[in-house]
């Protein structure tokens, strides 16, 4: 009884381990296969009518110029914009442009009442008057010189008074002319005939548009510090971007560089006219300038632009077509390769440049292979189907 028990206890042990060396094998052989169809996906097959409709694109050794797609900020054309300060101290009286007016270089733009120009004014008078006396003293002391009826030094020492009363009311002149007065007023000025009581007058320094007023009526300004209007030139503007150390050596003063807004379908032309010498220190890029031709007035400052760089460099490689160049799960590229049996078959590639409408493939696909374009996307759906 007892050995039948034994044998009985030896059967099952072997079947249960049996058992488990087979469930051990079964699930082993799946992911093995898992693992080959990875490896090795598998072809898709369309109907000959809708591979009729496909683009098929075959894969050759090309020489192209890379283009370097980046990002950046619209600004003012620093060589043709700037700030107005007010040359005078003292309340805005009354403003002459409004926001967006166009102005030529010396045009009003406002008028400050300024206890500048009544100090001005009277220094002028002043020197003028000196002038006057000293010519007089140096004409007397000349004529008595010649009659012996004078020292030397008295003489010298009258066209050294009569020289410093010239250089004073220069001086004066001047600075009423810094002051904004116009050659009429400081001519009557000059002649003591009564004026219209003068205001100080901020001018614009530049032709071009009045982009920011920062002053109102009756604001307080101060002489030589207070902004009061920036004017620019707004037919071409400054594009500022940051380009990485990989990709600087593509972007050289000089290369031409299309710029794509939201506001308009037309790109606009520009060209690199500044690289820096320099990587900022908290992006570890290089900042990049492109003069840009606004005369569409597209542009405008603080925009979000993006960017199409055309190198000047040549490189050879394979390209393909943007459409051929999709996305998996994992936002990697693939393509999808024509097989010779009427199939097609994933293929994931690494991509290098972009070339106008096609990139360049660094890795995955040789020169020969045939490539689908137009109808990818229709593949993938019926291959997910």
């Amino acid at each position: 009884m007892s050995k039948n028990i034994f044998s009985r206890v030896a059967q099952s042990t072997g079947a249960f381990l049996t058992l488990v060396a087979l469930a051990t094998g079964c699930g082993a052989k799946p992911d093995a296969a898992v693992a080959a169809a990875a490896e090795k996906p598998s072809s898709f097959k369309v109907s000959d009518v809708q591979r009729a409709k496909l683009t098929i694109v075959t894969l050759a050794n090309e020489s192209f110029a890379p283009m370097l797609e980046v990002t950046g900020t619209v600004a003012f054309n620093g060589d043709k914009s700037t700030q107005v300060l007010s040359p005078v101290s003292g309340p805005v009286s009354k403003l002459l442009v409004s926001l967006g007016a166009s102005v030529t270089a010396g045009q009003p733009l406002a008028t400050v009442a300024s206890p500048d120009f009544a100090a001005a004014v009277a220094a002028y008078r002043k020197a003028e008057t000196a002038v006057r006396n000293t010519a007089r003293i140096l004409k007397q002391d000349s004529a008595l010189f010649a009659g012996d009826a004078l020292a030397r030094s008295e003489l010298d020492q009258a066209r050294s008074d009569a020289t410093g009363a010239e250089a004073d009311r220069d001086a004066a002149l001047l600075a009423l002319r810094a002051l904004g007065l116009d050659d009429a007023t400081t001519t009557a000025i000059r002649d003591g005939q009564r004026t219209a009581p003068v205001q100080g007058t901020i001018v614009a320094t530049i032709p071009g548009t009045v982009v920011e007023k920062q002053i109102n009526p009756g604001q307080l300004l101060t002489a030589g510090t207070t902004p009061a209007f920036t004017i620019a030139d707004l037919s071409s503007m400054w594009v500022i971007a940051s380009v990485y150390a990989t990709d600087v050596s593509l972007v050289t003063s000089g290369v031409t560089v299309d710029i794509m807004t939201d506001a308009s379908a037309k790109s606009v032309r520009g060209v690199v006219d500044y690289v820096a010498p320099i990587v900022d220190p908290g992006t570890k890029a290089v900042t990049v300038r492109i003069l840009a031709d606004n005369a569409a007035q597209l542009l405008k400052r603080d925009m979000f632009v993006r960017m199409m760089v055309h190198s000047r460099q040549q490189h050879s490689g394979l390209l393909v077509p943007t459409a051929s160049v999709l996305r998996d799960d994992d936002n990697l590229p693939f393509v999808f390769v024509a097989n010779a049996d009427g199939g097609f078959v994933r293929r994931r590639v690494t991509l290098g440049f972009r070339v106008a409408d096609r990139y360049e493939v660094v890795t995955g696909l040789a020169a020969g292979e045939k490539v689908v374009a137009n109808g990818a996307l229709f593949i993938q759906f019926a291959e997910n189907q």
